[in-house]
């Protein structure tokens, strides 16, 4: 571009802040004339049609609005969508890629905090360190001590769902403390897996014989409810599962009424109803973790998003490819 592009800012202030910081936002200021349309609160698909017109490139982020036809039909500019966040899906309709926009995001900048948290998960839970603070607190040091035994994560096989980017920032963590992988992707080949440290199994497997399970599949139409009661079943007495990914993957009554019968143990980020209710029976058992949809949430991950953001910005500009684009190929298998 000869001119200095036009950028609308689609996210509201609060996370615009949050996302681009002194520095990012200086960086971002140099490279075009920003439009900051949504400073007050997320902008409506109607109000982002009346903006779009002059707009070259639009950063998204969390609560932007879908580019509907009729957005589309008004983006006579348009050359590149920046999503300041990880999942795109829901904001893009496939006449996006028709109209020659480029579009990337930056779900790399979140997937440390996922694999890291996930890695947490799996030590709380074969250590129970959890439960031995509770009765600390509530009961004092010898009932804490009485917590049965905790086991050690080397040396555990650990079956991972879905080689994502979360997956695979998960098992580079798993590997360091060397836990046996095993993972099942139908876009993995057995090599692939082999490079990443781990063995390629079927999904039946990889349930049947690893004593710990976690999900990292994207959501889409073919893992609605990929597990349910005939796959939870299959999970060996004691075993453990966690879901950091997205709730759409399973049944949550199947994994309910298995973590009521008190056969296995569940770490839980994500729910089919956020907020969870107060009333969740989710809330009331004594062998599951809940956390509140905050795998990603740290400042180092904020700060992530927004130069990856620009990063994308400025390779775009310069004509270069971009390190995470998202076409119209990639957005069928994508979350």
């Amino acid at each position: 571009m000869e001119q200095k592009p036009k950028i609308l800012v689609a996210i509201r202030e609060s996370l615009y802040r949050e996302l681009f910081a002194a520095e990012e936002d200086r960086r971002l200021r140099q490279l075009g004339a920003l439009d900051f349309a949504a400073f007050d609160e997320n902008l409506s698909s109607r109000q982002l049609a009346d903006a779009i017109g002059d707009i070259d490139i639009v950063i998204t982020g969390w609560g932007a609005p879908v580019f509907t036809d009729e957005v589309l039909a008004g983006a006579d500019r348009l050359k590149l969508i920046a999503h300041s966040a990880g999942s795109i899906k829901r904001l893009l309709p496939r006449p996006v890629f028709k109209h020659g926009t480029r579009v990337t995001h930056v779900a790399a900048a979140l997937a440390p905090p996922v694999g890291e948290t996930t890695l947490l998960l799996v030590l709380l839970a074969l250590r129970r360190f959890h439960k031995i603070d509770r009765a600390f607190k509530d009961r004092g040091w010898a009932a804490a001590r009485s917590i049965e035994l905790g086991k050690e994560l080397a040396r555990q096989r650990i079956g991972i769902v879905g080689a994502s980017l979360t997956g695979r920032e998960t098992m580079r963590r798993l590997r360091a403390m060397d836990a046996e992988l095993w993972v099942t992707d139908p876009y993995l080949s057995a090599d692939e897996a082999a490079a990443l440290g781990a063995t390629k199994v079927e999904l039946e497997r990889l349930l049947r014989e690893c004593p710990i399970v976690s999900l990292h599949a994207p959501s889409t139409d073919e893992t609605y409810q990929m597990m349910g009661a005939q796959e939870f079943a299959m999970l060996g007495d004691g075993a453990i599962f966690i879901n950091t990914a997205r709730a759409h993957l399973i049944d949550e009554g199947a994994l309910l009424a298995e973590l009521q019968s008190g056969r296995i143990f569940a770490a839980l980020d994500v729910f089919a109803h956020e907020p969870l209710p107060d009333d969740s029976p989710f809330r009331q058992l004594e062998n599951v973790i809940i956390t509140p949809h905050i795998s990603a949430h740290t400042q180092q991950a904020r700060a992530r998003q927004g130069r990856f953001c620009i990063d994308e910005i400025e390779r775009f500009l310069r004509g270069e490819s971009l390190r995470y684009e998202v076409t119209r190929a990639k957005l069928d298998i994508m979350a």
